[in-house]
């Protein structure tokens, strides 16, 4: 195995000493009051005051913008309710310390000639019918053949019921001209993307690049959505939801990559006393 640098992102401040006791770095996001034991996205060179619709990304801009990724080796991401096993079957009933025994700490030796890890798939199409039908009938019926074809219920089909029809073309119109038509095949043709805005590089380059060809294009997409008429989860947090399917994209374009599943667990469950 080797070692990671892996930053745990957290609304909460409370969460310092659970995060540093499992061996990661702590991020703290949101209006909270942080302790200078944390990382945060309030920086000389920051979107912080974006936090509400860009989500984690205000932290990846701070990394980025402020060039904080002095290191090398393996860096990884995960969240207070979303960890990285190795093991797919965890108990629900789990334990702290069979928690702290099953989180990734170091990259396994299997995973050496990868460049990239990211979560495995979560699939459209196997989301309840009822769901999509709840969201937009009227799209339904003007188009029978989703009710029957699951192969239709897309990565842009499932964008357009759950966060604004035809934002997410609006978009994709504004994307580099050599990522336009492969994204657009991607979300038109895949059932399934790889969630929660979690990925692990191989190094700080690949990080870079990644942040070079994401951030530019959410920016210009500021420009069509803004931030005052954005209402709703859905919408709020267009920006990263728009990241999320551009994260699977990339990393599968451009990096050689391995999955791995997340754990769901918040560690508010776990008692701080026990630390």
């Amino acid at each position: 195995m080797t070692k990671l640098s892996m930053f745990c992102l957290t609304l909460n401040p409370n969460h310092l000493n659970l995060i540093k006791n499992l061996g990661y770095k702590p991020v703290g996001l949101g209006n909270s009051n942080f302790s200078n034991d944390w990382l945060t996205d309030k920086n000389q060179n920051t979107i912080h005051h974006k936090n509400r619709f860009y989500g984690e990304y205000t932290f990846h801009y701070t990394l980025w913008k402020n060039n904080f990724l002095n290191f090398e080796g393996w860096i990884g991401f995960c969240q207070y309710r979303k960890f990285w096993v190795t093991n797919q079957k965890v108990n629900e009933n789990i334990s702290l310390e069979t928690f702290k025994s099953l989180v990734l700490k170091e990259v396994p030796e299997k995973f050496f000639n990868y460049e990239s890890i990211i979560g495995e798939e979560l699939f459209v199409n196997k989301f309840r019918f009822s769901k999509f039908v709840k969201r937009n009938i009227k799209k339904m019926m003007l188009n029978p053949s989703l009710f029957f074809e699951k192969s239709k219920r897309t990565i842009k089909f499932h964008f357009d019921m759950m966060h604004g029809d035809g934002n997410l073309e609006k978009a994709i119109e504004l994307l580099d001209k050599s990522e336009k038509n492969d994204f657009t095949n991607f979300v038109n043709t895949e059932v399934s993307f790889n969630p929660h805005n979690m990925f692990i590089c191989k190094n700080k380059k690949i990080l870079i690049a990644y942040y070079d060809s994401l951030f530019p294009w959410l920016e210009r997409c500021e420009k069509i959505f803004g931030f005052e008429s954005l209402e709703g989860y859905g919408l709020k947090r267009i920006y990263g939801f728009l990241a999320e399917r551009y994260m699977s994209y990339w990393f599968k374009k451009y990096t050689k990559f391995a999955v791995l599943p997340i754990y769901f667990k918040d560690i508010e469950e776990f008692s701080y006393k026990n630390l």
